[in-house]
């Protein structure tokens, strides 16, 4: 669903998709990718999302590659399905024009 509306407001959308492993869900990735958010979105800018079920706790390798991508400046949020109101409000926000957009070629 966020993923589908990410789509029709014009996001690039990155999903790094889980597979169960017994009674566990993990996703298979390397180095210090552990922990990695969900979503990585791109449109006038980057962001990041963590999609959590309504019980869904953060586990500590998420909560550091969140403060991590927050302490390079860039947008990381957490969304659990009572967050559809911030989803919508987030993704649909106006691009930003930025000297980046402006002179993207020199």
């Amino acid at each position: 669903m966020v993923i589908d509306y990410a789509h029709l407001m014009g996001w690039h959308v990155a999903h790094f998709r889980t597979a169960q492993q017994g009674k566990r869900w993990v996703t298979p990735v390397g180095a210090d990718g552990a922990g990695f958010p969900d979503l990585c979105l791109v449109r006038e800018r980057i962001l990041f999302a963590e999609l959590k079920g309504p019980r869904g706790v953060l586990r500590p390798d998420q909560v550091v590659w969140l403060e991590k991508i927050r302490a390079a400046g860039v947008e990381a949020h957490v969304w659990k399905p009572k967050d559809w109101e911030t989803v919508v409000k987030v993704l649909a926000r106006n691009p930003i024009r930025t000297h980046v957009q402006e002179g993207i070629h020199g």
